[in-house]
């Protein structure tokens, strides 16, 4: 079987670190969210392209995570963990220097008790009910955590994707009322909460699927393609199907190409007789159900057969295939499957 070849714009992440750089002023530091193998597409290959673009901290999802992107930036860039410090985590934080961004008064006590004087952040929930702790939490552990010098203190917008949405006034507030007259530096706000303008840019930012060219980052270059060899073509008569269930009926007699991928490699059921995949300009819809490992697409109306088809490029943006499938961005990329080539274009990394 032919190999799908994914390839990584190192030069287009940079241009969308830089640009949403430019959105904030320059004393606000803008950082670089690079978890879940940096969103799908090589955690030390993308972290060392940031880095080389101005990002100095990064973000990672989980200690395991940031080790990996400590090995490729070496010792210098912060490295900061939102799920906090975790039981078992204790020598890896130490021993690579990360910084657990601390979520309840069980990760203080267990950070401050087995890390004296080790960096941490804290991370306070101020309406999205998922990590960091509430206002009595903080309340009661607010002057002991200041008196150790954390290094940032933060939170998350549940719905900063939306401009308009009553909770992001609300959450503004509530991280106000949390955190108004502390010296420590503060951050409120990912990719969505940039695009909300300077009063939710606080002292730093976190940028992390705008980076990778998603939404709602909408002027962000494209980063990720994706072209899928055709492994064989066939012609198909009236009335005859195509693929599992027999779901793809030819209205004219037509022809198929079978190219190589499928919900294995990320490419979801859900697309199922709804993308398309393109040759050159030209969209192929998708003929049948997709399957583990291939795609049938209807190329009828091509004057030549192709060797391969693109379903992620210039024409279609992850956001684009992902509306297909009824999902979100972050989900095609980080799904994006390991059997891929993966070629890596600009950059140094």
């Amino acid at each position: 079987m032919g190999t799908a070849t994914l390839t990584i714009d190192l030069d287009a992440l940079a241009a969308n670190w830089r640009a949403l750089d430019a959105m904030t002023s320059t004393d606000v530091q803008t950082a670089a969210v690079v978890k879940a193998d940096g969103y799908g597409l090589g955690a030390g290959r993308v972290a060392r392209a940031l880095a080389q673009a101005g990002a100095r901290r990064f973000f990672v999802a989980a200690a395991e995570e940031g080790a990996a992107v400590r090995q490729a930036l070496g010792p210098g860039p912060e490295i900061s963990i939102f799920s906090g410090h975790m039981r078992g985590d204790t020598d890896m934080i130490h021993d690579l220097y990360l910084t657990p961004m601390l979520n309840s008064i069980e990760q203080i006590t267990r950070h401050f008790e087995a890390l004296p004087g080790h960096p941490f952040g804290i991370q306070l929930d101020t309406g999205m009910n998922r990590l960091g702790m509430e206002l009595p939490e903080w309340a009661a552990i607010a002057e002991i955590a200041l008196q150790q010098s954390p290094t940032l203190i933060m939170s998350h917008l549940a719905c900063a994707d939306e401009p308009d949405h009553p909770m992001n006034a609300a959450q503004l507030k509530t991280f106000h009322d949390m955190t108004d007259g502390v010296t420590v530096p503060r951050s409120l706000s990912a990719t969505g909460g940039i695009l909300l303008g300077p009063d939710y840019h606080f002292d730093l930012t976190r940028p992390g699927i705008g980076l990778y060219g998603g939404a709602p980052f909408d002027a962000a270059t494209p980063v990720v393609s994706l072209s899928l060899p055709v492994i064989q073509t066939r012609d198909v008569e009236t009335d005859e199907t195509v693929g599992y269930g027999g779901t793809w009926t030819a209205e004219i007699a037509s022809r198929i190409a079978t190219v190589s991928g499928g919900y294995a490699d990320g490419l979801l059921r859900k697309m199922s007789n709804k993308a398309r995949l393109f040759h050159e300009d030209t969209p192929c819809p998708v003929a049948g159900r997709v399957s583990m490992d291939m795609i049938g697409v209807d190329i009828t109306h091509l004057a030549e057969t192709p060797s391969c088809l693109d379903i992620l490029g210039p024409n279609q943006t992850v956001d684009q295939l992902a509306a297909m499938a009824d999902t979100i961005g972050y989900e095609i990329l980080t799904s994006l499957g390991a059997r891929y080539t993966r070629r890596y274009s600009g950059g140094h990394a």
